[in-house]
């Protein structure tokens, strides 16, 4: 009988706020930038977080490689609390979990040859000596389609995807538990784009990491995603399979995203989904449902009332009246739900 696999990341309603100053003469106001993200994630799997520049995306990324301490909730890492540890505990605990930039271009350091900056990781967490330190350099340049003729170079002498394929390297010295890849593949040109991902999902099933894959794209989401987490003003919205959600989205906000999403194959495009309006102030977000002033079926309800994650039809969904928009047919307007 197979053992249950313990998960390597879980994350319980995990919180950033920020005070920030609202204006001259004015009381500082509070920014709710991340607000009780729950997920968990196993080995081999990849967990998307998806939404618009602002949603909390890179927010949610800072919490999990422990470059900023959570406001509140709870966020472990192989079963050990890491909100609540001692600032020995999380540099250690640092070790296994990495983040890939999005930029190849600002992320490496141009003064410094590839077996420097490979060396680095090493030379701060390891007792290895500078004969092993090569060995393992040289190992890991072979494992990201790297040649033994790059060890010496600058980043200024390589390609965009090269130089992201020295930053994964560079993510993966230590051998972490978790990579966190911020937009990985946004920065390269779209012949490129396939090759990396290919090259993470390899990886990934080598050496039996978790992703969480920070994108904008859902066609690269669709492509690598076991998981998709979609996000708007720091909250979630809808939380489930990556099949689940691109086949039949629940939340108008993940309807709308989907519905931009270009396809070559006319018979599956969808039509448009009317947003109007931009993403509110973090500042001052709306009442209730955060989404209700771009919403094309929100209601009197969803202005007063906050909906909550709430399981629908396989998933988490935040939305009073999900399973209404799920009978919607794209490019037909919706009739107002009853309140």
């Amino acid at each position: 009988m197979n053992e249950p696999v313990a998960p390597l990341l879980e994350a319980v309603e995990l919180a950033r706020y920020y005070s920030v100053s609202s204006g001259w003469f004015k009381d500082r106001a509070t920014v709710r930038a991340l607000d009780g993200v729950s997920f968990t994630l196993y080995p081999r799997k990849t967990l998307a977080v998806v939404g618009e520049s602002g949603c909390g995306k890179s927010t949610l990324a800072r919490q999990l490689t422990l470059i900023e301490q959570p406001s509140s909730g709870v966020l472990r890492l192989a079963g050990h609390d890491l909100a609540k540890a001692s600032g020995k505990e999380r540099r250690v605990a640092r070790r296994n979990v990495q983040i890939i930039f999005q930029n190849p271009y600002g992320s490496l350091n141009p003064r410094k040859q590839v077996s420097a900056i490979l060396q680095e990781p090493l030379i701060i967490n390891t007792d290895l000596n500078a004969k092993q330190r090569e060995e393992w350099v040289r190992a890991m340049m072979t494992r990201v389609g790297l040649r033994p003729e790059h060890y010496g170079r600058y980043p200024h002498m390589f390609s965009g995807g090269q130089r992201q394929r020295v930053a994964i390297a560079r993510a993966l010295m230590l051998h972490p538990q978790v990579v966190v890849a911020d937009e990985p593949v946004s920065a390269l040109d779209v012949s490129i784009q396939a090759q990396v991902l290919n090259l993470l999902m390899d990886l990934q099933e080598e050496l039996g990491m978790a992703y969480v894959f920070i994108s904008h794209d859902l066609s690269v989401v669709r492509h690598i995603a076991n998981e998709v987490l979609v996000m708007y003003l720091g909250r979630p919205v809808e939380q489930g399979s990556r099949d689940i959600i691109f086949e039949r989205p629940l939340h108008p906000y993940t309807r709308a995203l989907l519905a931009a999403m270009p396809r070559l194959n006319p018979a599956e495009r969808k039509e448009r989904v009317p947003l109007t309006g931009e993403l509110p102030s973090p500042l001052n977000p709306p009442s209730g449902c955060a989404f209700h002033s771009r919403c094309p079926f929100a209601t009197e309800l969803c202005a007063r009332v906050r909906p909550e994650l709430r399981a629908a039809e396989d998933r988490q969904v935040a939305c009073h009246h999900a399973e209404r928009v799920g009978t919607i047919v794209p490019g037909v307007q919706p009739d107002k739900p009853v309140s």
